[in-house]
């Protein structure tokens, strides 16, 4: 029986769309499959109250590579990327903190918490800039299959030896300190203020399983630095239409190459003969062939839900089943009449122009907010990072009106009274009453809401757990672990099937790099003839 594509690629979140772009330019003919009426995954603009529109999940653009940029041409593509440099924190005691205006600000803002913190923030920040270096050259290579080596992969073995024994001993006693420590005790050496800490910690905390005090997520605050915002090394920035602006231009590429891209289109299973993927059948029980299969949904959902059990072997699923993926954030997208004002720092100003976080002031703050999560409970005082892309971004809302995106944690998936489905709009009140604390005027100006709570975020959006990195970035579940060992190459146990968002390397956040170095992979397998 014949094929009616090339490749089918599952999700069209931004890595689908990614794989299928590059795919397409090697002229493969490509079909991109979304469950939801728009394309994007969890990278989407949309309207979050008449008049008002946001970006619904992701929210800041870092991550994304540079190449994925260039060779794809986004800008060309209608990419645009606005500045969102400083970082803002209000404290429960009336004070604040703004970083990022310029280095003689920071430094003034800084002594006012310790001299001894002024003076070791840059020394911080020019080591974390090489640690995000050393790793950022991971990102777009193939992990080495470190299950059954061979010699390309003993070569990339090598090579990643070599680059560790370049670095200075000081360096090279970080990197070890980087993926192995928490990140309160990373911060601990570095600085004494606890509002500082406090204010560094909560990057730590996202896309894993703890809290601040958890092993293992000194790594996450690293990987929220290997971004490369507009050619800047560790900058961050708004995209003009919100985050959708991403993947509208992806989906312009993939279409521009020759790529199909079909929206209302859900998958119930991938279609396996002997062994083999041969194409996929749609819950509306069209059969649509194919040479291979890309799934851009996580693990868990592509290899538990989208292929049968008996085509996989035992050890793998069980694998599967116990990789970590859970989720901890909520989200709560608000349209304003107008700008929250900051008791700290009243009126306009830079420090609503980027992120702000509400975090307390000191760890125990942070940690508290974990283990009221671990028992159940969502966070009675909660872990908040806020921005308000319409201070940059007049395409959002009519003028004098504003956008604002809350990333709120922790909160769990399964509560330990109720579900979620009951409990939306208590989510939606915390947020603002939290923030209330700190900018009086907020219940004045909100105009409306739109709640995502973690079941929301699995349910909407297809992210297993609710977990927005599609599996914990702990040490043991990337790079040639990412999602197994063995299996960290993008290839699958079934012939022929790949996968190629963010359960593989290099992990989460919008990044495309997943996407990229999957078609990579994939192309060789055109190329070399090794499809079954």
């Amino acid at each position: 029986m014949g094929t009616d594509y090339d490749a089918i690629v599952v999700g069209g979140g931004h890595n689908g769309l990614v794989t299928a772009a590059y795919l397409a330019r090697a002229r493969r003919s490509v079909l991109v499959l979304e469950r939801r009426p728009i394309l994007g995954g969890a990278c989407v603009t949309e309207e979050i109250h008449p008049g008002f529109r946001g970006s619904t999940t992701s929210y800041v653009c870092s991550l994304l590579r540079p190449a994925v940029v260039e060779e794809l041409r986004l800008r060309e593509h209608g990419f645009d990327l606005l500045p969102c440099d400083t970082s803002f924190a209000p404290f429960p005691d009336g004070s604040h903190l703004l970083l990022g205006v310029s280095e003689e600000q920071d430094a003034e803002q800084l002594a006012r918490l310790s001299s001894r913190d002024a003076e070791a923030y840059p020394r911080f920040n020019a080591a974390m800039a090489r640690m995000a270096e050393f790793i950022r050259a991971t990102l777009d290579v193939t992990p080495p299959d470190l299950a059954s080596p061979g010699l390309g992969d003993a070569f990339e073995l090598l090579k990643q030896g070599l680059r560790v024994w370049r670095l200075s001993p000081s360096d090279r006693e970080l990197f070890i300190k980087v993926m192995t420590l928490s990140v309160e005790s990373m911060l601990d050496e570095w600085f004494e203020s606890p509002k500082l800490k406090a204010n560094l910690a909560g990057s730590g905390t996202i896309g894993i399983y703890g809290g601040p005090s958890t092993p293992g997520t000194a790594y996450v605050l690293l990987h929220h630095l290997l971004g490369e915002a507009g050619g800047e090394p560790g900058a961050w920035g708004f995209v003009r239409g919100g985050m959708g602006g991403i993947t509208q231009a992806m989906a312009s590429a993939a279409r521009s190459h020759g790529a199909t891209l079909r929206t209302d289109a859900a998958v119930q299973r991938v279609l396996i003969e002997d062994g083999v993927a041969r194409g996929v059948i749609l819950e509306s029980g069209e059969e649509i062939r194919s040479r291979v299969v890309i799934s851009n949904a996580d693990p868990k959902r592509t290899y538990l839900d989208l292929v049968s059990p008996t085509e996989l072997p035992s050890e793998f699923r069980r694998g599967i089943e116990n990789f970590r993926c859970v989720g901890n954030s909520g989200k709560v997208n608000l349209a304003l009449s107008g700008l929250p004002d900051f008791s700290s720092l009243p009126g306009d100003g830079p420090h609503l122009r980027g992120s702000i976080q509400i975090c307390g002031g000191e760890m125990g703050y942070l940690e508290r907010a974990f283990q009221d999560f671990r028992e159940g409970r969502p966070s009675a005082g909660p872990y908040m990072e806020i921005v308000i892309p319409s201070t940059v971004d007049d395409s959002l809302c009519e003028p004098g009106c504003h956008v604002m995106s809350i990333s709120i944690k922790y909160m769990p998936m399964d509560l330990a009274e109720g579900q979620w489905k009951d409990r939306e709009e208590e989510l939606g009140d915390l947020a603002v009453d939290v923030l209330s604390e700190y900018a009086p005027n907020m219940k004045d100006i909100v105009v409306g809401r739109h709640v995502l709570t973690p079941a929301s975020l699995e349910e909407v959006y297809g992210l297993t757990g609710g977990n927005v990195f599609h599996g914990d970035m702990a040490a043991d579940q990337l790079y040639s672990q990412r999602p197994l060992l063995g299996w960290a190459q993008y290839r699958a146990p079934v012939r022929n099937l790949y996968l190629c968002g963010a359960g593989a390397h290099p992990g989460g956040g919008v990044m495309g790099a997943a996407g990229r170095n999957a078609s990579r992979e994939i192309e060789k397998d055109f190329r070399r003839g090794r499809l079954a």
